[in-house]
């Protein structure tokens, strides 16, 4: 039985990752180096900053160590925190309304994301729907960014201390997890996690390792996710 799903966040609701791209590839070059689309969206898409910062630098034989990449986080998350401002976060289409109707339903709603924490709830308040997640794991939380699984682990553990279900263990086949990356997929699979890969960032052949795929939200309903959710044996895709 479904009972909570839990969220990727760049990528999946919110439409931001080419702004990621642009600000990585300006803090980068202020440092005197480049970052091709190709490299970001096939190396680094799925880390945290602090791991694309850190990778960047250790490819190209420059220091990094934590106060340098410190500094370049901050100035990317003042760059970013400019962009927004003046033009405020581009949810997907159809991202919002799967959200609510999924509370309105009763799942317990979590986000599982590399974005730094005031990202993702300014982008939450700013749709009016921070009250519906009962649980956001960000960059602050974990140690490794994906595709380490410590993300959806903590989320495992936190949805069981939470209400609706304080006490019981949440199972994970009870869970499923929207992404857009490999790397976030691969991190929800290893804690035998459902997963729809959602094909907003990259093709669907990407995506392959999720246990279904859907273009885009666009066309996602809680119906459809239920549907899509008992498959397979009844307990999955």
């Amino acid at each position: 039985m479904l009972r909570a799903i839990l969220f990727d966040f760049n990528g999946v609701l919110v439409d931001d990752e080419p702004l990621h791209l642009e600000l990585f590839q300006r803090v980068l070059s202020e440092e005197g180096m480049s970052l091709s689309k190709e490299d970001y969206y096939e190396k680094y898409l799925g880390f945290d900053d602090r791991d694309c910062f850190t990778s960047v630098l250790e490819s190209a034989g420059e220091p990094a160590d934590i106060g340098r990449v410190m500094r370049l986080i901050t100035r990317k998350s003042a760059y970013y925190s400019e962009a927004i401002h003046q033009q405020g976060f581009p949810f997907f289409a159809g991202a919002l309304e799967l959200v609510r109707e999924a509370a309105e339903a009763g799942l317990m709603l979590g986000i599982v994301s590399g974005a730094l924490r005031d990202e993702v709830e300014g982008a939450l308040d700013q749709a009016g729907v921070r009250g519906v997640f009962k649980l956001i794991i960000t960059a602050e939380d974990v140690k490794e960014s994906k595709p380490d699984p410590e993300g959806y682990r903590l989320g495992l553990e936190s949805l069981s201390s939470r209400p609706p279900l304080p006490g019981r263990l949440v199972h994970p086949h009870e869970v499923l997890v929207i992404e857009d990356s490999p790397a976030g997929l691969e991190a929800a699979r290893s804690q035998s996690l459902t997963t729809l890969g959602v094909a907003q960032t990259y093709p669907a052949k990407k995506l392959a390792i999720a246990d279904a795929v859907v273009g885009s939200l666009a066309t996602v309903t809680l119906r459809r996710l239920r549907e899509l959710y008992g498959g397979v044996g009844g307990s999955g895709f």
